[in-house]
């Protein structure tokens, strides 16, 4: 039996779910393309591979994937501006990188400097998910930021960061986990 639910009714039931918070770019003809993306998690440590959901009329759906290439920055409580400004359809595409900090990885493709880890990817496969296409990434590199630690994280359509309470899972195991 298939049921039915009122978008709206799905769509708040799915701002219940905290997430945390990237923006994921590849790099097509020389121009640049990114998103903020909430829809992102790992797939599988052996092979490493993770996923991230495009939604099929953005910019960076048709650049993601012609390249096959593309980078993660799993952002830090900093990149709150820069995570606003990628989830703003519309801007301009030749200058969006204006003003943000950022680094080239290996392959070219843009990660941003408010980030607490970064991670590069090559398509491995793509499915389609309704109105986006679910995308999944073999990692071809990692690397984090020892200097930050917030993340920055999203509920109920507010950005927020954690609060570490004294009987978390680090506490426990004694150590960084």
């Amino acid at each position: 039996m298939t049921g039915t639910v009122e978008q709206s009714e799905f769509r708040h039931a799915l701002s219940r779910f905290a997430s945390g918070v990237t923006v994921v770019s590849t790099v097509e003809d020389g121009i640049d393309h990114a998103m903020t993306a909430s829809a992102f998690t790992s797939v599988s440590l052996d092979p490493a591979l993770v996923l991230v959901c495009s939604h099929k009329t953005s910019r960076f759906h048709g650049a993601v994937l012609s390249t096959g290439v593309w980078g993660v920055s799993i952002l830090a409580q900093e990149g709150i501006a820069a995570s606003a400004w990628f989830a703003h359809r519309g801007r301009p595409l030749e200058s969006q990188l204006e003003g943000i900090a950022f680094h080239r990885g290996a392959s070219g493709v843009a990660l941003l400097d408010e980030s607490l880890s970064w991670l590069e990817c090559t398509t491995q496969a793509s499915y389609d998910g309704g109105d986006h296409t679910i995308i999944i990434g073999a990692v071809t590199g990692a690397a984090v930021r020892d200097d930050l630690d917030d993340p920055l994280l999203y509920y109920r359509s507010h950005y927020g960061t954690m609060i570490r309470l004294p009987d978390s899972e680090k506490t426990v195991l004694g150590g960084d986990a």
